[in-house]
């Protein structure tokens, strides 16, 4: 359970490996000092910060931000340090707060390596002070402890670092602040905000993934992942309640692309600023999209986790309140016990009612975003319902993403955020038909959860074919028992399969000895460097391999060339679909479990299997459907067909 620390009071650390997060509604300096049993700090090299942020056993941010992840090993540390303490100061001559009563609480939170908070504390009632010892971590007979100190310094980082016995504390803040000053100078500020801390749009965009000099820019991490199958990254803590919200995310803090986005008329004075499709920054209109659509994700994962902290807070509030009240006898019957309970309910309340308005506040500024970005989008971000389908032709260049669900909270179930996919694919895509690992599939018949698992993996495999230029992708599909005809006839149909779909272990050895020959072939030319002497009738385009029912129809080669598959693939344009049960696989028991590690896990019906590494919400995935009684799945095969033909594929 978290320990809630107020001011002087300590908690035992359970553990020596820890993080130290630090969330604030402004950009701060954080770091750290080493201290011996008496708490001096010998000297420079006992201090971590931004222009010296690595310590045995400790390491800081480099440079001034609202949030900071501090890595600690208290069993790392140099032999004679007994005590953490860590710092935080606002930065000098950024043009920013000059004191913390100017802003929102910092919170402060110490962690394990697995994300679970061991204790946190929000370091309330500072005002003049520009520098704070937030908390220290100390030994105290060969066990480690954190304590609250939330100790203010209105003379600075100098008068800290002196007060913790370092020479020349005055010179050594000032390195520390011209640090900082050269790190602001390389970063671009954060989208302005409005008085009630919203983000503003500019004509230039906010930010982008990408810098704007030739090299190329880095991938965005995975922003989803099985918890089922995966281990849970570390999660951030909420801001403090009552501070604002800080909207600023890594891919809207750097130079905007020279192509600026559409821009949306000037608000009226007191008017909050109309959402405007594609006003994130991108070298093209899809980049932008792309963009705004995972800022959309991160803004409105980072409103979420700001008010269920704060109803967090204000429970932990209530419950504490009530057990001072209640901790004098005397209290516990009559009128007062009743006035104490009455009085911190109400208190509890008013904060959660006071966070659901401002949570209310950012889902509608994100909804209305979402109905104009929503229409805007091309092919391959849109559902199927979207009518960009109903005109889509097949382009002559690969999209940045694919679109293949979409993704809600329960705070707000109509708010939905496009699942993004990069193209090309990065790993597999697992459809899983199996009732055990999903809810909302315990109830349903396995007959009808395993037709719906293949006509979700048909309209992916469909997607992907419209959405690459024609001849560049190939469908391969092996259905052991012939099981998925009637969900197969539409890529059957309109002739847009490799080849008829693989049946019986002689069809499954052959589709699997192809493409594994396939890989075989290009890593081999790719190390030598002579992809020109590839064979003549070897298809170099990227190739998707749809598996039904999968055990099934596989002996152990087969079940080894899958795996070889799912692993090296994807670098040479081999890609997996598979539609499985995970417990009808069990009987190889851990074998596959790198298997379906290696496979991004989605479902034919709603499910909230999907954990961001963000903040660590459980996510609800909807698969996208294709509205009742539509045509436009078909008349999209049809299109991709006649473009095969006419470059005589």
């Amino acid at each position: 359970m978290t320990a809630e620390l107020v001011r002087g009071q300590n908690h035992t650390l359970p553990q020596t490996r820890l993080e130290i997060r630090v969330s604030a509604g402004t950009p701060v300096v954080a770091g750290a000092t080493l201290g011996d049993e008496r708490g001096t700090v010998r000297g420079a090299e006992w201090i971590a910060h931004p222009g010296s942020p690595q310590l045995p056993g400790l390491e800081v941010s480099q440079q001034a931000a609202a949030d900071h992840r501090l890595a600690v090993d208290l069993e790392a540390l140099p032999a004679g340090a007994h005590r953490v303490t860590v710092l935080l100061a606002l930065p000098v001559g950024a043009g920013g707060p000059a004191r913390f009563g100017a802003v929102p609480a910092p919170f402060v939170a110490v962690t394990g390596l697995d994300g679970a908070e061991i204790a946190t504390f929000t370091l309330t009632g500072l005002d003049a002070e520009s520098a704070v010892s937030a908390l220290e971590l100390y030994r105290r007979q060969d066990a480690w402890k954190v304590r609250a100190v939330g100790q203010g310094y209105a003379g600075g980082l100098a008068e800290m670092l002196a007060d913790q016995g370092v020479a020349e504390a005055t010179g050594l803040a000032g390195s520390i602040q011209e640090a900082v000053t050269r790190g602001l100078a390389r970063s671009v500020a954060p989208p302005p905000r409005t008085q009630g801390g919203d983000r503003v749009r500019h004509a230039t965009g906010s930010a982008d993934h990408r810098p704007p000099t030739p090299p190329p820019a880095p991938e965005p991490p995975e922003p989803l992942a099985d918890p089922a199958t995966t281990p849970q990254p570390h999660t951030a803590p909420g801001p403090a309640a009552g501070g604002p919200i800080d909207y600023a995310h890594p891919r809207r803090q750097h130079a905007a692309p020279p192509s600026p986005p559409p821009t949306a008329p000037a608000p009226q004075p007191g008017q909050a600023a109309q959402p405007v499709a594609g006003d994130a920054t991108g070298w093209s209109m899809d980049e932008r999209l792309y963009n705004q659509i995972w800022g959309m994700f991160e803004d409105l994962a980072r409103a979420v986790a700001a008010y269920r902290s704060a109803v967090d807070f204000a429970e932990s509030r209530m419950d504490q309140e009530l057990d001072r009240a209640l901790s004098d006898p005397r209290n516990r019957i009559g009128g007062a016990g009743d006035r104490a309970r009455e009085g911190a309910r109400a208190k509890r309340d008013e904060l959660t009612s006071r966070a659901r308005e401002v949570l209310d506040r950012d889902l509608a500024q994100l909804a209305a975003e979402a109905a104009v970005v929503e229409p805007a989008l091309p092919a391959a971000y849109a559902g199927w319902g979207n009518p960009v389908w109903h005109a889509h032709r097949v382009p002559m260049e690969i999209p940045m993403a694919l679109r293949v669900g979409d993704l809600h909270l329960p705070e707000r179930t109509d708010l939905r955020i496009p699942l993004l996919v990069r193209l090309p694919l990065e790993r597999g895509i697992w459809v899983d038909s199996g009732r055990t690992a999903s809810e909302a599939a315990a109830p349903m018949d396995t007959d009808r959860l395993r037709r719906l698992a293949m006509e979700t993996a048909v309209a992916h495999a469909a997607r992907l074919l419209a959405v690459y230029p024609p001849g560049e992708f190939s469908v391969h599909v092996i259905d052991p028992a012939g099981a998925a005809a009637a969900p197969l006839a539409p890529l059957v149909d309109a002739g847009v399969l490799a080849g008829p779909p693989a049946a019986g272990p002689g069809g499954v050895a052959s589709v699997l000895a192809h493409l594994t020959r396939r890989v075989d072939l290009v890593q081999m030319a790719v190390r030598a460097g002579a992809a020109d002497s590839l064979p003549p009738d070897l298809d170099t385009g990227e190739q998707l391999l749809v598996v039904n029912d999968f055990p099934h129809g596989f002996d152990d080669r087969a079940v080894t060339q899958l795996r070889y598959l799912a692993d090296e693939g994807p670098a040479v344009g081999v890609h997996l679909l598979m539609v499985a049960d995970r417990e009808e696989a069990r009987a190889y028991g851990p074998v596959l479990d790198p298997l379906w590690r290696s496979l991004l896990r989605i479902t034919p019906v709603a499910d909230s299997h999907l954990a961001d590494p963000w903040v660590g919400h459980a996510w609800t995935y909807e698969p996208l459907a294709v509205p009742p009684g539509s045509r436009v799945l078909e008349q999209v095969l049809t299109a991709v067909a006649a473009a095969r033909r006419a470059v005589g594929r």
